[in-house]
């Protein structure tokens, strides 16, 4: 019998959750065709394309469910673990100046595309309405910072035939802030705090195994995010803004498979190891199109895979999660605006392009917790003075962008920190070389034991 048990199992490239992802990515786009050309739309879906909607949107909900939680007690967690290691202060400059670094090299790789390509040039669009949706503002990143409740929730009410419809929000730069100050008050308490402390730390323990249930059906979730964006949205959007699209998209690559490499490798780190430790994140980045919704697992695969110590992961990475992102705050604003002047016929000038990097690289900041891209780049542009009316001919494309943009958000979110730890000292290289199991999430239990043997190996 002994010898029959492992004929049972199936093939690892099975179980993995690479090849899951993968096949959910194959599963939705066929089905998001199928539901396509069988007559779904965005306005008046089938039974189909009501089905890979409701999935998708399902998900990224339970996904958003755990965030809270999440860098609450990660953040307070990590502020305790943070205590004892002395370099504290300088890997939290160390993670804002590489932050800086990298939007730096890519809004300069988007705005060199951007005229290489001349993507705003002989669209044969006609001139948009003025943009009337959301824009960013600096004061508002300033107003942002103070906690509006002790949750950073937020609650909007809209009237529909009568019909009252209440959401909730919340803010994640402000979860931070709250985060940080309980934090920093437990430790000031002292002895008094330790129940507290001890709390959050199996807070956090549950929390975790709990994401990693979520996590696990993620290949589901993966079916009905494409599908339905495939079905709702097609590749034919597309249209005449084809070479903006282009564009974009080889600017992320060019981040994403050239920059990034670039400095993993003058950090004495394997380029194959990274790109296989961050890969599931930014697989689940590119179909959910959130990086707040893939927070969890870009923070996972961060400790994990890469072997960024704990304590520091939950600090840097839910901050890179709301102002780290070389997609939707470097490399799409740098183009769009790059697009909105062609488009307009405006002359940009070297100081408009130096405008551009400064609010790539400090804008950011200011997106925290809304939308990001577009939110971005109405700061981008309101900051030049070019016409916000672009903003509506661009958001024909968006959904097919959008993607992308995460996908590079998440990747981002996860160097940073790894690279900072490999200057400060303290990446654990084992981990970062060790084959990959392709589950993130695997031996949670044996993992939990071991972080409550070894608490001070961070240092």
């Amino acid at each position: 019998m002994s010898n029959a048990a492992p004929s049972s199992k199936l093939p690892r490239w099975m179980t993995s959750f690479g090849p899951q992802i993968i096949a959910g990515l194959i599963a939705g786009l066929v089905l998001g065709l199928v539901a396509k050309y069988t007559g779904s739309t965005a306005e008046e879906p089938n039974g189909l394309g009501r089905a890979l909607s409701i999935i998708g949107s399902s998900y990224v909900s339970l996904l958003r469910t755990a965030v809270i939680p999440l860098i609450f007690f990660a953040v307070v967690a990590s502020i305790a673990n943070l205590s004892k290691v002395t370099n504290a202060a300088r890997l939290a400059w160390q993670t804002l100046l590489w932050f800086g670094i990298t939007a730096l090299i890519s809004v300069t790789i988007g705005m060199i595309l951007g005229v290489a390509f001349q993507p705003g040039a002989n669209t044969g669009q006609e001139a948009p309405a003025e943009y009337a949706g959301k824009t960013g503002d600096w004061l508002g990143f300033l107003t942002g910072l103070v906690p509006s409740n002790f949750l950073g929730l937020g609650a909007s009410t809209s009237l529909d035939d009568g019909a009252a419809t209440t959401s909730v929000s919340f803010n994640v730069l402000q979860i931070l802030v709250v985060a940080i100050a309980v934090g920093v008050a437990a430790l000031k308490v002292g002895k008094a705090a330790e129940p507290f402390l001890a709390f959050s730390a199996s807070a956090l323990a549950i929390i975790q195994k709990v994401l990693w249930w979520i996590i696990r059906v993620a290949p589901i979730g993966t079916v009905g995010l494409i599908g339905n964006a495939v079905a709702t949205y097609g590749w034919d959007t597309i249209g005449a803004l084809g070479k903006f699209t282009v564009a974009i998209y080889v600017g992320l690559a060019l981040v994403l498979f050239a920059l990034y490499p670039v400095l993993v490798r003058s950090h004495g780190l394997s380029v194959k190891q990274y790109f296989s430790g961050v890969w599931p994140a930014v697989q689940l980045g590119f179909v959910s199109r959130s990086s707040i919704g893939t927070l969890p697992l870009t923070q996972r695969v961060t400790e994990r895979n890469l072997g960024v110590p704990s304590g520091y992961a939950s600090f840097a990475v839910p901050l890179g999660a709301t102002t780290k992102m070389d997609g939707c705050a470097a490399i799409y604003p740098a183009v769009s605006a790059v697009f909105v002047a062609q488009f307009f016929n405006i002359d940009l000038s070297i100081t408009d392009y130096v405008l551009i990097a400064i609010v790539s690289v400090l804008g950011s900041a200011a997106t925290a917790g809304t939308t990001g891209a577009v939110v971005m780049l109405t700061l981008t542009l309101s900051t030049l003075g070019l016409p916000l009316a672009g903003v509506g001919l661009l958001m024909a494309v968006d959904p097919i962008i959008d993607m992308g943009r995460t996908a590079v958000n998440v990747a981002g979110q996860a160097l940073v920190p790894t690279i900072v730890a490999k200057r400060e000292g303290i990446l654990d290289l084992d981990m970062y070389n060790a084959p990959r199991n392709g589950n993130p999430f695997a031996d949670e239990s044996a993992l939990a034991e071991d972080s409550i043997a070894e608490p001070a190996t961070a240092q």
